[in-house]
């Protein structure tokens, strides 16, 4: 299975199975002097971690990370200063419950890739899935923890938006309230978690399950990254969204609410600043005109 590596000068390869005795990424072109710890890093891991409420899974893993390659330790014994050689992350599973799917061992999952990892490569594992399971993304977050620390002045964050028929009201937008230890949801909208947690309750019951959308924002980008035609800026931010396992779509910007409306409510008005550069009185482009950043906030929905 090829094809495990995302990213032109930051590159992660991410690698292990959901059953597996581990999983991990290896960073590839992070720059060298770059310091950090690896609480900083378990600290975006914890955000993740399972079993932290009943509306996720409840296998019970610690997720503790450990950093194996590409840095020296400062005098402090804690600080971790990047060489510029590949930095390898790794995290053990330890709450892998195999036994649980035995049951589906001869059968097709709907929905999952079972059918189609078994058609491509003669064999598939079962038991969570293997490289199709949500777990791939541990390794994910601890590669993006480091990508924080190189672009300090960028801020991305993310917050869910929708799930199922049910939306927030985007007039009560909080994202201090995003990582609040009462919201099980990651919404920006205090009043949307009662609601939530009633139409997920249901759901349920009902012993079926629904879908989301999450919405992010990177706020800091400097305009002119990306390229035209095959290289967009847009285009890669799409290949590594849909990368995750269950996503099925992605919006930039507006996305498809601009099929809706005129080009005259869709474009970005620009003006002339006092310093003498234009400034957009509006973001319906998500921060990103022909492929290549504007300056303004990046923002994609998934």
């Amino acid at each position: 299975m090829s094809h495990n590596t995302f990213g032109h000068l930051f590159r992660v390869t991410t690698w292990g199975e959901s059953h597996g005795p581990a999983l991990g990424c290896v960073v590839d072109g992070c720059p060298p002097g770059i310091r950090f710890t690896r609480d900083e890093i378990q600290a975006e891991l914890d955000k993740r971690r399972p079993g932290q409420s009943r509306f996720v899974t409840q296998r019970r893993e610690p997720d503790e990370v450990k950093v194996l390659s590409g840095f020296i330790l400062d005098e402090d014994g804690e600080t971790m200063i990047t060489t510029g050689t590949p930095v390898s992350m790794l995290i053990e599973n330890v709450d892998q419950r195999s036994k649980d799917y035995g049951d589906i061992a001869r059968q097709f999952r709907p929905g999952h890739a079972d059918y189609t990892y078994e058609v491509k490569y003669g064999l598939r594992d079962y038991r969570g899935g293997g490289r199709s399971s949500a777990r791939e993304t541990a390794a994910r977050v601890a590669a993006g923890a480091l990508a924080r620390k190189i672009v300090p002045g960028m801020v991305v964050r993310g917050a869910l938006v929708s799930m199922g028929e049910k939306s927030i009201d985007r007039a009560n937008w909080n994202w201090n309230f995003v990582g609040d230890a009462e919201n099980p949801f990651f919404t920006p909208d205090p009043a949307s978690v009662a609601v939530f947690t009633k139409y997920l309750d249901g759901i349920r019951k009902a012993g079926s399950s629904v879908g989301a959308v999450i919405e992010i924002v990177a706020d800091g980008v400097p305009a002119g990254l990306g390229a035209p035609i095959y290289a967009k800026l847009d285009q890669d931010i799409a290949a590594g969204l849909m990368s995750i396992n269950a996503v099925k779509g992605v919006e930039i910007g507006n996305g498809f609410q601009a099929a809706r409306i005129t080009g005259e409510e869709n474009a970005d008005e620009m003006r002339m600043g006092n310093d003498g550069k234009p400034v957009f009185l509006s973001n319906n482009a998500g921060g990103i005109l022909g492929g290549i950043s504007t300056g303004q906030a990046i923002v994609a929905r998934f």
